[in-house]
């Protein structure tokens, strides 16, 4: 990630030239490190969004929709006391600080104008967002810091806010030439150019590092102290480069790094040239829509994971504890398998009872059930007689007969809530929203798995599955969970249809509506692609997918929600395709 000073000096600009004088005219809170801001501006209401995630902290526009809590968090509702209808007066970074601070005249509750401060700190681990009065006393943080957590710079309502501290003996290069900062960089360092420069300066990334010597160097990445006197030169001159980049806006664009597999890799305020042909490169409209691309997965998964924790815990202790309980039964079938010496004790003590002596702990008898006729050792309790014995054998005979019938379906049972929970995590996976993570707290009560506490409200209608149009025109509808995968598959489909699901991987089902027309084999294909992606394979290639009309599929009974049986199915092998799911979406 390089969202570092030099970044933030660039996205600070963006900010100043969209918000002339705004106000604030909401407040939401998404989450406990998230916060939306809208600014009402003349050109019409941006959001602003901040972060203090400690992998992915940062402060821009965004057009994401985000949904908020049921009810407001402390943080959010003292902001929209003392924030609203305010007037943004400025936006400061002092020097390439990965710090902004924004300055809002507000009235307070005597009618007086006050000068409160939101600061967005972008540290990582350390990021904050904090509220500072006009005498510089924290009003509140989204993320309060106790004298435990930090005896050094506590974050408390009431202390007096003092900025992140300082890196000592950093050349700051807003404040300083290029040569200054390459100077010493070079001074008493034996370290590559790129880690001397990281060690020297202040605000400026390993990324951005690693370019300005890998433009130096010539990719060498030579140590400082044994550069040629070109390399000095080159050297400066992309530092000056990187330094009229976020001064002056020369050379200066939005861009971001994909991997080969279309991943997000990294992002600068300039072309980067470092990974050659193992990124592609992008040029953005803007640094907030860079921001945006950038996060939107990772974000989505954090969300997910807070959102659904008492989801998860549930899910992993079930998974657990079944596992646990198939383990210790298929043991205990296994040893259910050897029952039948048992039987054959016990018919070798009847047939010889004359010749077991009373009181003996074994006897020798000859096993006609051996070809050979040999003898065998045959252990008994000595309290009993030998018919008790061989009732005794008989007894435990019998008992792991039972044992094999009874393990063998707990077995399959535990198999399939094994499969079950599978395909609950895989659902969770792809969950965005809270109604989506609600029905999957409704499904798991249904269960068993989960208790709810039901207010008076009426629960809300489903959702219904994920609307696309393949480019021949025929609809496609994909299960977002399983109870409405068996609504989809069971109640929706008509006969006609095509049904589609991954092979031996969870997944949800995906229905071609066909209208009684037969679809072309583009149909065909692009919903395999849909059923692929929205499955547990969605990041895999060459993805067995089966489909078959949907009167062959049928729900066995008593399965759990989503379990479904099938035949006379086809199984064709694709690739998942977000661009292609993303296109197909249908639209309003």
């Amino acid at each position: 990630m390089a969202l570092d000073g030099a970044f933030l000096h660039c996205l600070r600009e963006e900010l100043v030239n969209a918000l002339p004088d705004a106000r604030v005219d909401k407040v939401h809170q998404p989450s406990r490190e998230e916060l939306i801001v809208s600014m009402r501006t003349r050109a019409g209401t941006k959001k602003l969004y901040f972060s203090a995630r400690a992998n992915s902290p940062r402060v821009h526009f965004t057009d994401v929709p985000l949904e908020n809590p049921a009810s407001p968090p402390m943080f959010c509702m003292l902001l929209r006391k003392r924030l609203t209808g305010g007037r943004l007066a400025a936006v400061r970074q002092p020097g390439l600080e990965r710090a902004l601070y924004f300055d809002l005249d507000c009235v307070d509750e005597l009618g007086d104008v006050v000068r409160l401060t939101l600061a967005a700190e972008i540290m990582g681990r350390h990021s904050n967002i904090i509220l500072i009065d006009g005498a510089g006393t924290v009003v509140d943080a989204i993320k309060r810091v106790d004298w435990d957590m930090s005896s050094v710079r506590p974050v408390l309502p009431g202390l007096p806010y003092s900025p992140p501290p300082a890196e000592a003996g950093k050349r700051d290069l807003s404040l300083c030439e290029p040569e200054e900062l390459l100077d010493a960089a070079v001074s008493g360092r034996d370290a590559p150019l790129s880690k001397a420069l990281l060690g020297a300066s202040h605000g400026l990334s390993p990324l951005l590092c690693r370019e300005v010597s890998h433009y130096a160097t010539r990719g060498t990445d030579t140590p400082a102290r044994a550069l040629t006197q070109g390399e000095r030169d080159r050297a400066r001159f992309a530092l000056s480069r990187v330094k009229a980049a976020f001064e002056t806006g020369e050379g200066r664009v939005p861009y971001i790094l994909y991997k080969g597999e279309g991943q997000p890799l990294d992002f600068s305020f300039l072309p980067i040239t470092q990974y050659g042909l193992s990124a592609v490169g992008r040029e953005m409209e803007s640094f907030s829509a860079l921001l945006d691309a950038f996060y939107a997965q990772r974000d989505q998964a954090e969300r997910t994971k807070q959102r659904a924790h008492d989801i998860l815990r549930v899910l992993t202790n079930a998974s657990e504890r079944t596992a646990r309980r198939l383990g210790h039964q298929r043991e205990e079938l296994e040893r259910s398998g050897d029952r039948e010496k048992y039987r054959i004790y016990g018919d070798l003590i009847h047939a010889n009872l004359h010749a077991v002596p009373k009181g003996a702990s074994c006897a020798e008898l000859v096993n006609y059930y051996d070809p050979a006729c040999a003898a065998l050792r045959v252990p008994l309790d000595p309290a009993l007689s030998a018919a008790q014995n061989a009732q005794k054998y008989y007894k435990e005979y019998r008992k792991a007969q039972t044992a094999e019938r009874v393990l063998a379906e707990q077995i399959a049972q535990g198999e399939a809530e094994l499969a079950y929970i599978d395909s609950v995590f895989d659902a969770l996976s792809r969950a965005a929203t809270l109604r989506e993570l609600n029905e999957l707290r409704e499904e798991l009560a249904a269960g068993g798995y989960l208790r709810l506490q039901r207010g008076r409200q009426k629960p809300p209608p489903p959702l219904g599955p994920l609307e696309f149009v393949s480019d021949d025109g025929f609809p496609i509808l994909v299960g977002r969970n399983n109870v409405e995968n068996d609504r989809l598959t069971l109640r929706t489909a008509r006969g006609s249809d095509v049904w589609f699901h991954t092979k031996n991987i969870p997944g949800s089902h995906v229905v071609v509506f066909t209208g009684g027309r037969t679809p072309p084999d583009r149909t065909l294909e692009q919903a395999a692609v849909l059923a692929a992606l929205h499955s547990r394979a969605a990041g895999s290639q060459q993805v067995p997918v089966d489909y078959t009309e949907a009167r062959n599929v049928k729900k066995p009974a008593g399965a759990r929600p989503g379990m479904v049986i099938y035949e006379t199915n086809r199984t064709a092998y694709v690739t998942p395709d977000p661009t292609l799911a993303e296109r197909l979406r249908k639209k309003g």
